[in-house]
């Protein structure tokens, strides 16, 4: 079986969680290849050395450019800050490594669009980690709306809110900043519900967007009285139209207070309506049309084994996966894709698509009109 040599750089929130589903995939998945821990990169050579030990990976080192340079490293997963993503992806490119990294893939579509080329000439595979849609709850929801069982989809209506950033006292952060994160909640968090909707409906062809900087300052660490100012959005929405016709809504916060996991999506179409909650990620709620009048209302699905990629986490409905899990999914699609040459989605071309839609929802802001996507670059 061919090895699949992973080298990661950063171990923060996200690269634990890329971490634990490296750990647990072979375990849960018949994988096309060996996924080996290889390699991976922190700020010092001791957070390295401690973080390896913890994660189970081979080797440590202080220095992303040599992982990305080593010859025993066949994937490179880009876990660090937005900013340092397409330095690093584009690295990585140049010295022929598949690559897999976070959301959002660049700080703006043109960045962006570079990677997807830049992968291509190359002939690398990519993959970005967008985990959401890899809950089994969500692929049930796409089997169903791909099937016509709610007719034709008229109407989506999407949220990604979160209040990690609601308390005006909590410190500054790099994702406050343009020249770190971009775009603020639009690209931390809607990032992952646009995906889900062009997963679900297919692609957003115009948008009229609206953003807002709620808390303008905050203090530059926790107990100062040192004010600094935030350079991004706090909270944003946009109607959206879709290529086939469907109209929609997508909302974003990091300010919404009480949403701890607030991804959410009511798919409305001429037969009937679906609507789902991260919150509750093991249920789908179903209504339909054609049941007799005095049986109307909306029905709750559990998710189980007869899903796709439930069952070999669990064999029996109800009981749910969890965030990790998801991840887990995702990287079997990674070993998977990388083991036998095949493309893997949502690859860089997505992640460029939703890039350009958030600068479009931007533009859209700053110039108060609706803005046709194809205008971005």
């Amino acid at each position: 079986m061919k090895e699949i040599r992973i080298g990661m750089i950063g171990t923060g929130y996200i690269g634990r969680a890329h971490a634990i589903a490296y750990a647990q995939a072979p375990t849960v998945f018949p994988l096309q290849g060996k996924l080996v821990r290889e390699m991976i990169a922190e700020i010092t050579a001791e957070l390295a050395q401690t973080r390896a030990q913890e994660m189970g990976f081979n080797r440590a080192t202080d220095d992303w450019r040599k992982l990305v340079a080593d010859p025993n490293i066949d994937v490179v997963d880009i876990c660090s800050p937005n900013f340092l993503h397409k330095e690093m992806a584009m690295e990585a490119i140049k010295h022929g490594k598949h690559v897999y990294c976070e959301k959002p893939l660049a700080l703006n579509s043109e960045d962006a669009k570079e990677m997807v080329e830049a992968a291509k000439q190359a002939g690398v595979l990519t993959l970005v980690g967008f985990n959401y849609m890899k809950n089994p709850t969500s692929q049930l929801a796409k089997e169903i709306i791909a099937n016509g069982e709610i007719g034709e989809v008229i109407h989506f209506y999407g949220t990604h809110n979160e209040d990690y950033m609601a308390d005006p006292s909590a410190p500054i952060h790099w994702h406050c900043f343009k020249e770190k994160a971009g775009l603020g909640a639009l690209g931390d968090l809607s990032a992952h519900i646009i995906n889900m909707a062009q997963f679900l409906v297919g692609d957003i062809e115009t948008v009229c967007g609206d953003m807002e900087i709620v808390i303008k300052q905050r203090p530059e660490k926790t107990g100062s009285t040192v004010m600094v100012t935030v350079e991004n959005e706090d909270q944003a929405h946009a109607m959206v139209r879709f290529a086939g016709g469907a109209m929609g809504v997508i909302e974003t916060s990091r300010i919404a207070a009480g949403r701890k996991m607030g991804l959410t999506y009511v798919v409305t179409g001429t037969k009937g309506t679906l609507s789902f909650t991260q919150e509750r990620m093991a249920e789908l709620k179903l209504y339909r049309h054609d049941e007799p009048s005095n049986r109307q209302g909306f029905k709750t699905i559990f998710v189980g084994p007869e899903h796709p990629d439930y069952a070999p986490f669990c064999n029996a409905a109800g009981h749910g996966i969890g965030f990790n899990d998801q991840k887990t999914v995702e990287v079997r699609d990674l070993i998977d894709g990388v083991a036998t040459g095949q493309p893997m989605w949502p690859d860089f071309e997505e992640g460029w698509k939703v890039s350009r839609i958030l600068d479009a929802i931007a533009r859209s802001y700053d110039e108060q009109r609706w803005v046709n996507v194809k205008e971005i670059n």
